[in-house]
């Protein structure tokens, strides 16, 4: 197979987990026998120091063009002043809005071998299989915008449509699983959100029969994420709540760098990225866990180039891999060796078969 992978390395940590997974997807194509074609292109803050731009004509033009993109991580306190006009989350949002992936996908699987990474008990983790699917094009994030020196404004908005196209792939995910949506809101105050929940209600009844259906509000949907985790298959919800949930989640796997994400559409381009930021504490460290990345690029070996044996491939390495004693500095246990990006690359490597 020939494809093309935009690659957008971003801030912060973002160059150095994203060379690791690059690494990674060369060595897939190489062992399997495919072409990929990897282009580099400036993005996020990167880009506004270049071109003034968080996404230039040129990158947008790379990714449109693209059979996938990966992403980094973007932003930093250079670029996130309060009174900024141009900030690279603004890149971001428009790169979602213009490949039109507006389901963004995040598994939520802790590994057996680093249950002591979280700060949950062990046996609340034992079983937890979740995967969140988080609407990602609509909502507050993308509401008109008003700001005076008294008083701002941000709108949240959601149309029948939007709600009905994120549903069926949540519901589409749920009969691959365990048939079982739970769908978060906060119906009982927001408008939006009775509109989530009737539209949801409908689509699930009518489309998806087999799947069972329930409905919880975000705060206690928060409660029962470090409560009762292993009660979730695929948990559905708007693009705030999922944003803010998924970062929650992902202490039950022990790290925000171990998970990764895959934003899709109707189309075969999707946009993925590890779901950590670009830790400007420690970029250029070379101590970034870059198993996230390397994990989202498996994700889009298999949603935009549906090679699912070479996704399960490079998953199962890295599994092999923290199995054989693979510990990053965000994973370590006290007094226990911690890998830098670099080595936790040839690592996950070596395992690759």
């Amino acid at each position: 197979m020939k494809a093309t992978i935009a690659v957008l390395p971003g801030d912060g940590i973002g160059p150095e987990v994203t060379a690791e997974a690059v690494r990674c997807l060369r060595a897939i194509a190489e062992r399997f026998g495919h072409s990929f074609e990897l282009p580099e292109a400036s993005f996020g803050g990167a880009a506004i120091d270049a071109s003034g731009k968080p996404l230039p004509a040129p990158t947008l033009a790379l990714c449109k063009s693209a059979d996938a993109v990966l992403m980094g991580a973007i932003g930093g306190p250079r670029w996130s002043s309060p009174d900024s006009s141009v900030r690279p989350e603004q890149g971001l949002l428009g790169l979602r809005r213009e490949l039109a992936v507006y389901a963004n996908l995040r598994p939520v699987v802790p590994h057996p071998a680093l249950l002591e990474a979280s700060p949950l008990k062990a046996e609340l983790l034992h079983g937890v299989d979740i995967l969140v699917v988080r609407e990602l094009t609509g909502g507050i994030y993308f509401g008109e915008k008003t700001r005076t020196p008294q008083q701002a404004t941000d709108l949240c908005v959601y149309t029948v449509a939007e709600i009905e196209r994120v549903t069926r792939v949540a519901g589409r995910l749920a009969m691959e699983r365990r048939r079982k949506v739970t769908s978060v809101d906060k119906a009982n105050v927001l408008e939006t959100s009775r509109l989530w929940r009737s539209v949801v209600t409908r689509v699930m009844r009518d489309e998806f029969p087999q799947v069972a259906l329930d409905h919880m509000l975000v705060d206690a949907a928060a409660m029962h994420l470090l409560r009762a985790p292993r009660e979730f298959d695929v948990l559905l919800t708007e693009n705030m709540f999922g944003d803010i949930l998924t970062d929650e989640a992902s202490m039950l796997a022990g790290s925000m760098g171990l998970l990764p994400s895959a934003s899709l559409g109707d189309g075969r381009t999707g946009l993925y990225e590890p779901i950590h930021g670009s830790a400007p504490d420690i970029a250029g460290r070379g101590i970034a866990n870059p198993l996230g990345a390397i994990l989202s690029s498996a994700m889009l070996l298999r949603h935009s180039l549906d090679l699912s044996k070479e996704a399960l491939a490079l998953e199962t390495a890295v599994a092999r891999a923290v199995d054989g004693g693979l510990r990053t500095a965000d994973i370590a246990v006290a007094g226990g060796k911690a890998l830098g990006t670099r080595a936790a690359g040839d690592a996950i490597l070596r395992m690759l078969t």
